[in-house]
């Protein structure tokens, strides 16, 4: 199905723009962008990337500007309004009569998740490129419902032994997955990254 241009409410009045693609499964995924201040946003490769696997699958996908990108009001908040956003896609999705809904993450959307991890119920967390050696993951709460992390061996902003030592935190149970030669833009990988997420939804 073909996404559409939504809009929903987060807190403090900020409206958040989105694209919705419906799904026949009753499984949806909320799907979260890279840093605002480096120009991160929903139409990322990555975050696109992820969004045709779940589609793919059948599952409804969410994907949505965090405030202060694209057409989204309201201004970065290093992470704390975000978490915020995250939360009202999340209920955004929620009134759609889904049985079950994911999260998943590319850089710093994995980092609004982890913050959040314990007060989101998802059903699955997919992570891609979690930035441990950008951004301070401590201490965060153990993400049991965390299924996937995938980095690449050369990204330097996720580097694979700072990412394995944060997932066995997390959910040790938790599937880890290296890209040989990808870095943290995936540029020429997005073709491997789209299988092994196919692989986990």
């Amino acid at each position: 199905m073909a996404e559409q241009r939504i809009e929903f409410k987060s807190n403090n009045g900020i409206i958040l723009e989105g694209l919705l693609s419906g799904g026949t499964t009753g499984q949806g995924v909320v799907i979260t962008h890279p840093h605002p201040l480096y120009g991160g946003d929903m139409t990322n490769i990555v975050v696109e990337t992820i969004q045709k696997a779940y589609q793919k699958k059948g599952h409804t996908t969410l994907r949505f500007n965090f405030r202060g990108m694209g057409k989204s009001t309201g201004s970065y908040d290093g992470g704390n309004g975000e978490q915020d956003d995250v939360a009202a896609a999340f209920d955004f999705l929620r009134g759609k009569d889904l049985q079950e809904i994911d999260l998943a993450g590319y850089s710093f959307g994995t980092w609004v998740i982890a913050q959040m991890a314990d007060r989101t119920p998802a059903d699955s967390v997919i992570m891609v490129s979690p930035p441990a050696a950008m951004m301070n993951f401590e201490p965060t709460a153990p993400i049991p419902n965390l299924k996937l992390a995938i980095t690449g061996s050369h990204d330097e902003f996720a580097p694979p032994d700072l990412v394995e030592q944060l997932v066995h935190t997390w959910n040790p149970d938790a599937a880890f997955t290296i890209i040989e030669r990808a870095d943290h833009f995936f540029f020429g990988h997005t073709d491997k990254l789209s299988e092994i997420l196919l692989k986990y939804i």
